[in-house]
């Protein structure tokens, strides 16, 4: 017994549209064609099918078999994906990418990565997205390999030839540990105590700045190359070490972390920074992003008092 034949996208439209409209006559309205070639278009997809769709003979109006409620699922499936890909296409002849790569690094503020790129797929559903998270240089070694075409970095890329920079935000930096550490204990802290406990340090995976140390003021230090695992650490008490302020502001404020008042080490403002290839400079899609990172920056500055970051 041989399967199923192959109906065709027409057939596919032809039968949806009976579905939406409620009759065969209502169809060819609807499609600008006869009644007679919407009955004929539908015989053909059953006869392809080898099933019958519509129960013609219970009702005047059409009425969809168990069959046809089977395929109609399976038919509006087809259907979106024609149109998605329709899209996608017509985006393309128009000048939009059909994916932006955009490598962020890990201290950018969830909250408002996830608010940039739910805005990011409302105003481009056509345009797919790949979304590398990556600390230090790893983002700056992503856009130079060619591998993203947007990052958004710490102060890293200013010192590369072929990379194009624009502000587009602060990050501030400060250290902490959990209420039972010993630095946690000290009504004040002298200068250097940070030094006589483990401090918990974020690594670079990337070659680009590979044995440098950037805030790293104790002697005994363990390093992570994931910020949660750092974050997870610090709350358990194994250390000390710097975090985001609105990573931990929910534990500051439980007070499952604590600041420490670290007279030589008060935590640190940086800079976050988008680049580009000079070379290759961003489409549509991902300038439109860069603009949203660069509006962002704004209320940073005028959050913080800075007139430059």
């Amino acid at each position: 017994m041989s399967g199923p034949g192959v109906p065709t996208f027409d057939q596919l439209q032809i039968f949806l549209a009976v579905i939406e409209t409620g009759s065969f006559a209502a169809a060819g309205r609807k499609l600008n064609r006869a009644t007679s070639v919407i009955s004929y278009g539908v015989s053909n997809l059953e006869a392809q099918l080898g099933v019958e769709l519509f129960d013609r003979e219970a009702t005047r109006r059409p009425r969809l078999t168990e069959a046809g409620r089977a395929v109609l699922a399976e038919a509006r499936t087809v259907a979106q994906g024609i149109d998605g890909l329709r899209a996608k296409v017509k985006s393309m002849l128009d000048g939009l990418e059909a994916e932006v790569h955009l490598a962020v690094d890990v201290m950018i503020p969830s909250a408002r990565l996830g608010a940039l790129l739910r805005a990011f797929n409302q105003k481009f559903p056509t345009v797919s997205l790949r979304l590398s998270v990556e600390a230090m240089g790893a983002v700056l070694g992503l856009v130079l390999e060619r591998r993203a075409v947007l990052g958004i970095s710490g102060p890293l890329a200013i010192e590369i030839d072929e990379i194009e920079r624009v502000v587009v935000g602060s990050v501030e930096l400060i250290p902490v540990a959990a209420p039972d550490h010993p630095l946690a204990q000290l009504d004040s802290i002298p200068p250097g105590a940070g030094r006589d406990h483990v401090q918990l340090v974020l690594t670079d995976r990337s070659p680009l700045t590979q044995g440098r140390d950037f805030g790293v003021l104790g002697k005994h230090t363990w390093r992570l190359g994931d910020l949660g695992a750092k974050h997870a650490l610090l709350r358990e008490g194994i250390g000390w070490g710097n975090m985001p302020l609105a990573m931990v502001e929910a534990d500051l404020a439980s007070g499952a972390l604590v600041r420490l008042a670290m007279p030589d080490h008060p935590g640190a403002v940086i800079s976050l920074s988008a680049i580009y290839r000079r070379d290759t400079p961003p489409g549509p899609a991902a300038t439109w992003l860069l603009q949203q990172f660069i509006a962002c920056g704004e209320i940073d500055k005028g959050a913080l008092g800075f007139g430059e970051l």
